[in-house]
């Protein structure tokens, strides 16, 4: 008897377990015979509400381990925010379009994560993270945030061009599938 492997997916703001291709990438994981939690969360209004977020999550995950972790937006800062707990801990996470703290002039303002994040806590927590983010990212959350973490936190940058924010409505992007994220999450399966 083999035990599947847990993974959970976070939309961003104003997003939902509907948004983009996050129904699509559980559909692919779940035919991979993984066990995919993916919540909508209440609407939060801006990157300093998380918390909100954080208590959802810490009250309503069905684990405390995840094999893999995939946030889009301001849900990857959720991962990074979870796993700079004691509590939950991932084999692999990724954040796709993520970010940490606003940007002023294209770089971040300051080379030190915010307090609720903590590098070493989340390094001990997660062996393996990757970063995507496009060059073209309409709400700072492109390369230089990409750049930011994966110098801090390691793991794996991927840039690709022209891409947006990898779904929004505003840029008039539905991105039901993303084949090249799946790649990713399975890397570290058997």
């Amino acid at each position: 008897m083999s035990m599947k492997k847990t993974a959970a997916i976070f939309h961003g703001l104003g997003g939902s377990a509907n948004s983009y291709w996050i129904p699509w990438l559980k559909t692919e994981l779940e035919k991979r015979m993984f066990d995919v939690w993916t919540p909508s969360l209440s609407e939060c209004a801006s990157f300093d509400d998380l918390d909100k977020w954080i208590n959802e999550v810490t009250l309503h995950s069905p684990f405390r381990h995840f094999d893999l972790m995939v946030g889009h937006s301001a849900g990857g800062s959720l991962i990074l925010r979870l796993l700079s707990r004691k509590e939950f801990t991932a084999t692999h996470a990724i954040s796709v379009a993520g970010f940490i703290k606003p940007l002023s002039g294209g770089q971040p303002y300051d080379l030190t994560y915010p307090a609720e994040f903590c590098v070493d806590m989340i390094k001990a927590n997660c062996p393996m993270f990757t970063f995507f983010h496009s060059d073209n990212d309409p709400w700072d959350c492109g390369l230089e945030q990409g750049g930011f973490m994966q110098q801090t936190l390691e793991g794996t940058l991927v840039v690709i061009t022209g891409e947006g924010h990898f779904g929004s409505e505003a840029m008039k992007q539905p991105y039901p599938i993303f084949p090249l994220l799946l790649q990713h999450c399975l890397l570290d399966q058997h």
